[in-house]
């Protein structure tokens, strides 16, 4: 069986020089290598997992872009389901793609009659047949989350139906993604029992009584998409919710506006302002809570750099990074 050797590698935490065995793809075993100089050969790279994008739009990108690059993982929260669904099946080279399907809100609720929402990404919802409906559709969809809207500018739920959604959705097996926004649309959500915030409340400061009862949830970040001023809110909210115990995930809502289509620089360092750094930054940004048994090995990224502890840093060592392949040759061509 083939074998790699990388100076050191980040599997949930840092795991040191490491020799992995590679057998159809998959590593299957991963085992120390001692130093006896107490540092890595000159030339030869650390590695860890790629990125977990867990907010994305791919029909508003040109998503073929992705193929082989350090994004290894994608959420699609929101679009047409059938189109959505083909790209899932024919996926850029490298990149797992995962889908929500469509936003479900109320009738003219948002993304209603946005330029960029095409009429099939959004589902409305009146009745207790169209939860039962929804919900079975997302199951038959195999749906990454269930994604509800609340925009507190447009049509809403009322709280019945947001209920009655999470309760549905839930007693299939599916979480509950929400885009909250305006004033008390966040606590709507958390108090609903959803799972997901797909962005770190912006229109708002949440009081820490209620970023206590969100612990349970998680947040995509997305900070990078908004103005200063936004931005900042969502830094504090998000700043809090960690420090409460709440877990982030890396999100770019690639997309919406000029994202990039890969890894989003301005993103990594906005959680960097959050106070992320070492292995809670590295796990936001991977979704790798611990140490795998087994892991793809072209979901790991190889980079001449130091395993890196900030959020500068990262940049800088996915700027220099590429998949792990067998064989590996020690050296980087860049």
């Amino acid at each position: 069986m083939p074998e790699l050797v990388v100076a050191d590698l980040w599997l949930g935490h840092a795991r040191g020089p490491s020799r992995l065995i590679v057998e159809a793809g998959v590593v299957t075993q991963i085992a120390p290598i001692e130093s006896t100089t107490g540092r890595a050969p000159a030339g030869s790279m650390s590695a860890m997992p790629g990125l977990v994008d867990h907010h994305v739009h791919l029909g508003l990108v040109d998503h073929a872009a992705l193929a082989g690059g350090p994004v290894v993982e994608v959420h699609d929260l929101g679009w047409v389901p059938n189109e959505i669904a083909a790209i899932r099946a024919q996926p850029p080279a490298g990149v797992v793609v995962r889908a929500a399907g469509p936003f479900h809100t109320a009738p003219g609720g948002y993304p209603s009659g946005r330029s960029w929402a095409p009429e099939g990404a959004v589902r409305t919802i009146v009745s207790a047949e169209d939860v039962r409906r929804a919900v079975a559709d997302a199951v038959a969809f195999d749906a990454v989350l269930f994604k509800v809207t609340l925009h507190s500018a447009m049509p809403m739920l009322d709280d019945a139906t947001l209920d009655a959604l999470v309760g549905s959705a839930h007693a299939a097996g599916l979480r509950v993604g929400v885009h909250a926004e305006g004033p008390g649309q966040a606590a709507r959500a958390i108090d609903a029992g959803a799972d997901v915030l797909v962005h770190a409340p912006w229109t708002e400061r949440l009081p820490d009584t209620l970023l206590a009862r969100a612990v349970p949830m998680t947040w995509c970040s997305t900070l990078a998409i908004h103005d200063a001023q936004s931005q900042e809110t969502a830094v504090d909210n998000l700043r809090r919710f960690v420090s409460h115990g709440g877990r982030v995930v890396y999100g770019t809502d690639m997309g919406n506006g000029p994202t990039p289509v890969g890894p989003s620089a301005a993103e990594i360092v906005a959680l960097g302002q959050v106070g992320l750094e070492g292995d809670a930054l590295l796990r936001a940004l991977t979704g790798c809570d611990t140490a795998l048994p087994r892991v793809a090995l072209g979901r790991l990224l190889a980079s001449p750099h130091p395993l890196p502890r900030t959020a500068t840093e990262v940049v800088s060592w996915l700027n220099d990074s590429r998949r792990l392949t067998v064989p590996f040759e020690e050296h980087h061509g860049r």
